[in-house]
């Protein structure tokens, strides 16, 4: 059963209501459980609220789309910007199993099938703003990521910033598909939650993940209802390679040392793998 906002948004009341309860430390949002069936979300930057006005406008179009439940957030306050949107329930995704690797391919499939020209109309941002973003990520990767590497390491960091910057930026994608961001309950997927990153860009990156961070079984079952090419096997492979340059840069962003050095260890890591 899919999971929609219920009453009107006039009867939402805002997060300073008894039974607000912190949850979450988000990189770009703080959240929040309202009385228990609620998740309230205010951004941590200014930045991030055009991020959730976004999803606000996207995501009643795309939810009837996807065959598994997904936030459909509203604005409920405007100063300070709020969004708030029913709880999915469950909890993250632990062990997965094939069933779950069936159930999440053909979500995926459905989620990359939707039509990009409409998804731009309802808010979207054009493949060319994805292109202008990935352009500047990828720089500050080069300027701030690779220095911090051995150098008989940077002519490897650098071929997986080069080939990534020629991926395409024309399907409808999660963004920051992880174990965190799918929830289960019981043998099923009760639905995937956090679509702040929701972009137009590359399938390949959805799949990054589930090809190379899950088990073998899960793996298999999620390139199997996907209808996996061997095209998007390999830029997936390098979407998970470049995963913990993004810790890296969070942790400079954030001054935490820890987080640094957590990010190249997975980077070091993932650098020289390949990928049948």
């Amino acid at each position: 059963m899919r999971i929609r906002t219920a009453g009107s948004q006039s009867s939402i009341r805002p997060c300073r209501t008894v039974g607000c309860v912190g949850f979450s430390d988000g990189w770009d949002c703080y959240a929040a459980l309202v009385d228990g069936a609620w998740v309230e979300r205010r951004p941590r930057r200014p930045e991030v609220a055009g991020q959730l006005r976004r999803e606000a406008q996207l995501m009643p179009w795309l939810a009837p789309l996807l065959p598994l439940p997904v936030p459909i957030p509203r604005v409920v306050c405007e100063t300070p910007l709020i969004v708030r949107h029913a709880l999915v329930p469950g909890r993250a995704i632990e062990t997965a199993g094939t069933g779950h690797g069936l159930a999440l391919g053909e979500f995926l499939r459905a989620l990359h099938d939707s039509p990009a020209a409409e998804a731009v109309r309802h808010g979207l941002p054009s493949a060319a703003e994805t292109r202008r973003g990935r352009a500047v990520i990828i720089d500050r990767f080069r300027t701030e990521v690779v220095p911090l590497i051995p150098a008989a390491q940077h002519g490897s960091a650098l071929a997986v910033l080069d080939v990534v910057a020629e991926f395409p930026a024309d399907t409808v994608v999660h963004g920051d598909l992880g174990p965190e961001h799918v929830m289960v309950d019981g043998n099923r997927i009760a639905g995937v939650i956090d679509f702040g990153d929701v972009h137009l860009g590359d399938a390949a990156n959805d799949l990054a993940w589930p090809l190379f961070g899950a088990s073998t079984a899960f793996a298999d079952a999620v390139a199997d209802a996907y209808g996996l090419t061997d095209d998007i096997r390999r830029r997936a492979s390098v979407w998970h390679q470049l995963g913990p340059w993004h810790e890296v840069t969070y942790g400079l962003d954030r001054g935490d040392d820890d987080i640094v050095c957590s990010g190249l260890t997975g980077l070091l890591d993932r650098l020289n793998l390949t990928h049948d």
